[in-house]
């Protein structure tokens, strides 16, 4: 029990100093945009045809801090995140928590669905794929866990998109229909956003389960020739005690410590699927932010927030691993 209580203190202590080493890179990138938010904001008004000056640029760094220096700016940048402030829009003028935190939320729990989908059906299908002696279904699972590899995201989404319009006359863009756009949130609604949300959870869903697939086949396959899984038949084990009890056990101890980064790539996939299916969530602001407005103090935040929610869920995963397989903490702990 001390050992679990020692692993955790250092799992914690890595993913504090990660995440701040993650600010300090992401707020430096932001600072090494050329022009400031003052810049950016009052070039900006001057496009719509008021006359700015040298003076009103330096006021305007001066209202926003600016001016002070860089560790500064970073202590109190990162202190405000930590509980949740991440101060204005550059461009939209807008508090960036109130603009943000409910489009966030809508995309982490698509791609955490995404994801559970990817796993409910990698797991079970990588296990029969590594273990079935029938030629014609271990072929059909590899096809399609290719087919998922090959096809872009972007892709598979014009496809569908098509299908769906030419045979349904229906786009199938957005997480809501019209009526239910700027409407506050209600059993309606949830159910309404659930008809239009299982577009984007199937797409990123798709390349995921395929990689999750071959992964998890893998790593049975490895499994399945170790000297334990020897030994375990010869005292008699044999069957779904044996496949379940020692090769899949072990082998999905590597696919729970990799939650994090497959959340991640998911996460990456979203703002293409988002800017096809005409999608307001996280993954389209940062497009935007970095795009075609060059907000990045917006961009910093959503980047801020993803690798958060990433090292908060890999500190669980780990956790919850040195449970299952104390090999993981006795590891972690003779790393010090």
């Amino acid at each position: 029990m001390k050992n679990i209580y020692q692993f955790i203190a250092v799992r914690f202590g890595l993913s504090i100093i990660t995440l701040l080493l993650i600010s300090f890179i992401v707020f430096s990138l932001m600072e090494l945009v050329p022009g400031n938010c003052a810049e950016r904001y009052l070039s900006f008004k001057q496009s719509s045809g008021q006359n700015i000056t040298f003076q009103d640029i330096a006021a305007e760094e001066r209202r926003l801090g600016l001016d002070r220096p860089f560790l500064i700016r970073y202590s109190s940048w990162v202190l405000n995140a930590f509980q949740g402030d991440f101060g204005t829009s550059c461009i939209m003028r807008v508090d960036i928590s109130t603009l943000l935190i409910p489009k966030f939320g809508m995309s982490l729990g698509i791609c955490i669905v995404a994801l559970i989908l990817a796993y409910s059906l990698a797991i079970p299908f990588g296990i029969i794929s590594a273990t079935t002696k029938n030629k014609i279904l271990d072929s059909s699972l590899k096809f399609f866990s290719y087919l998922g590899l090959a096809l872009p995201n972007f892709l598979v989404a014009l496809a569908v998109m098509l299908f769906s319009t030419i045979y349904f006359g229906d786009t199938l863009t957005g997480l809501f229909s019209p009526e239910y756009q700027d409407a506050p949130w209600s059993m309606k609604k949830f159910l309404n956003f659930l008809a239009h949300a299982w577009l984007p959870i199937f797409i990123l869903g798709w390349a995921a389960t395929a990689l999750a697939l071959q992964t998890v086949k893998a790593l049975v396959i490895d499994e399945n020739k170790k000297l334990y899984v020897t030994a375990a038949k010869a005292r008699g084990v044999t069957g779904k005690r044996l496949l379940l009890n020692y090769p899949t056990r072990h082998a999905l101890s590597p696919l729970i410590n990799s939650i994090g980064f497959d959340l991640n790539r998911i996460f990456n996939d979203l703002p293409i699927v988002a800017l096809i299916l005409a999608i307001t969530d996280a993954g389209s602001l940062l497009l935007q932010a970095l795009v075609r407005s060059n907000d990045q103090q917006l961009a910093g935040a959503i980047i801020f927030l993803m690798t958060a929610t990433i090292i908060i869920i890999n500190f669980i995963t780990d956790i919850v691993l040195s449970i299952i397989d104390p090999r993981a903490r006795k590891g972690m702990l003779n790393q010090k």
